[in-house]
């Protein structure tokens, strides 16, 4: 019985492969894009690399822009293999970000500092109190204010001119197939 369920399962088709009359991929709720993911969340933001950059700008304009750094680069230690890259990415994250002496020092509670000997056993999630502080930093504090900024606010609307003129290129191909048939 249960090998019947999931026989009966797997033959439909998820919402994904459904497609329209054109052969685009349909749905009753359409996936959203660029700016209107971005507002949805912070997170939204920052899985997309053009929400990235442009957040990067409205930081840089803010003298803040080493919060996002340092934010993606503890994503991508993370993902670091290796206890001598790791050490190699701990150090290289503390003397950029944390140390007192840091280039582009983040605002972090000061009992949250990391020591210098934790760099010699590192682990994946060895910032994460220190990146959480910071994704809330930037989540209450920039995230609202880059939502109104000319930087997001230019690029809604350069989205919003790009899918009125596909629309219209796609109404008037219809048209034509209708008028031409």
């Amino acid at each position: 019985m249960f090998n019947r369920a999931v026989s009966r399962l797997s033959r439909k088709r998820p919402p994904s492969e459904i497609n329209d009359s054109e052969g685009h991929p349909s749905s009753s709720h359409p996936t959203l894009k660029g700016t209107s993911k971005w507002a949805t969340s912070l997170e939204n933001l920052l899985e997309d690399p053009e929400g990235v950059k442009r957040f990067r700008e409205f930081l840089k304009k803010e003298f803040s822009e080493e919060n996002v750094l340092f934010w993606l680069a503890c994503e991508e230690f993370k993902k670091t293999q290796g206890k001598n890259q790791m050490q190699e990415k701990a150090k290289e994250i503390y003397m950029t970000f944390l140390s007192s002496k840091a280039s582009s020092q983040v605002n972090v509670e000061g009992q949250s500092r990391l020591n210098e000997t934790i760099l010699e056993t590192p682990h994946p999630l060895m910032f994460q109190k220190l990146q959480d502080q910071i994704f809330n930093l930037m989540k209450y504090d920039s995230y609202s204010r880059f939502l109104k900024s000319e930087i997001f606010l230019n690029q809604k609307k350069s989205e919003e001119q790009e899918e009125n003129s596909s629309e219209a290129q796609t109404a008037a191909k219809r048209a034509s197939r209708i008028y031409n048939t």
